[in-house]
């Protein structure tokens, strides 16, 4: 890679390192200790600016390298998660977004124990949000990888190690010292660069092509080596029954998982109101809607502009797609355009995934801190405030993180973020349909919902060739894979709905009547909402 483009790229990327260690810093000054502050940001943000970092939040580096790559490199089946990604949020806006903002105060399991008895329904939501959450890092960290490693010309093994350590440290710094308020502006400075990169780009593909779509199709589709059939379905997901039922279950996890991502729960509960939520919600769609059209412009551009071969010796998954558009765009590897828009790329991408990690640890130390810490705390136990607890946490989810985010290198960014979505769908989607719309629903149930999801989800997931079996594996070497699917969800969310109506309708303790009640009032009016 040319030096140039090295340079220019990490000038690039430590100024907005620079500028969000600067939010943190401003944002720790301003924050009061409290758990509110911590967790919510006082709950002071507008709908607007709430939308703008939903949608930081959202755009993950699965978003903006995996979605493009894997339509680069599969064409028509790619676009799967651009519209799985984006029909998912009509799921929130209607289902979720209002209620639980009215019903919950900092994390899901806030929302499941206003009717619930509280220590077995944290311990259980707890348990599943941190699963997700460490699922979506690795994600990000696979992505830091990746786009050092091109930055190094594909040589850099070494520097990508140490990049997936240091984004880990930065995510524990952002959440440790800022909280949501510095979370929550790094997010929106991050989706106005992302959008803006975005937009660049695919105006410079469609000029490239003169705005004739047909022609750009056409010409990915011969750069292919596929012909039609790259633009039809089917290069992915239509050999084989087993392929055409992953494409199934990858679908569903992507619709339904976005409504259980304790990430994105968390971000309703930092506007004042549930119209402000709702507003928010619709805010996001309309900016997460213009990002992935313009993926899809990027990934068919990737193809007939830099084609798939190159792209794939680049990365073999395809992360690497925009930042070689990038760089053909602005004239070549050798031209001083190739090398500014490579390098500004390469800072959002950057950008983009230093935002979600911060979001994502904090949602997922909230969840230790205000679930599990305070579900397992013994009464007559010492008593550390949550906020300490919540920074602690933070620096071991970070080591996790950075632990699997190494093994799992070479697996495509967005397919590993529509694992998380599995698990998210399975576990945590359940119990909160069923606590907000199930009169009937009982402790038990909710407890079994969550379990009974998440449970069977991670064990696929283990069994399947993901982790072993096939050379893209994340133990290539090895075969104990007995599921042939590679996305759980046509299994395990189904299996989370049924083990949380077995639990309901077999349990001795009937449901609270009572507590219901108070629960859809104020779900359905805000009346003593937070």
């Amino acid at each position: 890679m040319n030096a140039d483009h090295e340079r220019l790229a990490l000038l690039l990327c430590s100024s907005f390192i620079a500028v969000t260690l600067a939010i943190t810093t401003w944002a720790g000054r301003k924050r009061r200790g409290s758990a509110e502050e911590f967790y919510t940001g006082g709950r002071l943000f507008t709908p607007m600016e709430n939308g703008f970092a939903i949608s930081g939040d959202y755009m993950s580096a699965a978003s903006f390298l995996g979605i493009s790559g894997l339509i680069a490199l599969n064409g028509y089946d790619g676009m799967l998660y651009s519209v799985g990604f984006l029909v998912a949020w009509l799921v929130v806006l209607m289902l979720v977004a209002e209620l639980v903002r009215n019903c919950g105060r900092f994390t899901l399991a806030d929302v499941v124990a206003a009717r619930m008895r509280e220590r077995p329904v944290r311990i259980a939501t707890g348990a599943s949000s941190v699963t997700v959450s460490v699922l979506y890092l690795v994600a990000q960290m696979v992505g830091a990888g990746s786009l050092v490693a091109l930055l190094l010309g594909g040589t850099g093994e070494a520097a990508r190690t140490w990049t997936v350590i240091g984004v880990g440290a930065l995510m524990v710094v952002y959440v440790s010292l800022g909280g949501m308020r510095a979370t929550t502006w790094i997010q929106i400075v991050k989706a106005v660069l992302l959008l803006g990169g975005t937009l660049t780009l695919t105006a410079l593909v469609l000029v490239r092509f003169h705005g004739d779509l047909d022609r750009l199709l056409r010409t990915a589709a011969e750069r292919s080596g596929h012909g039609e059939a790259f633009l039809a379905p089917g290069l992915a997901y239509g050999g084989d029954w087993t392929s055409r039922v992953d494409f199934m279950s990858l679908g569903l996890a992507l619709v339904l998982g976005t409504a259980g991502l304790p990430h994105i729960l968390s971000r309703f509960y930092t506007v004042p109101t549930a119209r402000a939520a709702r507003r928010s919600a619709v805010w996001s769609i309309g900016l997460i809607g213009t990002f992935y059209l313009m993926t899809i412009v990027l990934g068919f551009g990737a193809a007939a502009l830099v084609g798939p071969d190159a792209v794939r010796a680049s990365n073999a998954a395809g992360n690497t797609a925009v930042p070689l558009l990038a760089l053909d765009l602005g004239g070549g590897a050798d031209s001083t355009g190739g090398t500014v828009l490579f390098a500004v790329v390469a800072a959002v991408a950057f950008a983009t995934i230093l935002a979600v990690v911060a979001g994502v640890t904090l949602a997922s130390s909230a969840s230790v801190a205000h679930d599990l810490y305070a579900g397992l705390r013994r009464p007559s136990g010492r008593r550390r405030g949550e906020v300490t607890v919540a920074r602690i946490a933070a620096v071991g989810i970070g080591g996790v993180a950075i632990g699997l985010g190494l093994l799992a290198r070479d697996l495509n960014v967005a397919f590993l973020v529509g694992l998380a979505f599995a698990v998210a769908a399975s576990a945590n989607l359940p119990v909160l349909l069923y606590t907000l719309f199930w009169r009937g629903f009982t402790t038990r149930g909710a407890v079994w919902a969550v379990y009974g999801g998440l449970v069977p989800a991670v064990v696929l997931v283990l069994l399947s060739p993901v982790v072993s079996g096939s050379p893209q594996s994340l133990f290539p070497g090895a075969d104990f894979h007995l599921f042939p699917l590679q996305n759980p969800g046509l299994i395990s969310i189904p299996l989370g709905f049924a083990a949380g109506w077995i639990g309901t309708v077999t349990s001795a303790e009937p449901p609270d009547e009572a507590r219901h009640a108070e629960v859809e009032v104020r779900s359905l009016t805000g009346a003593g909402a937070v």
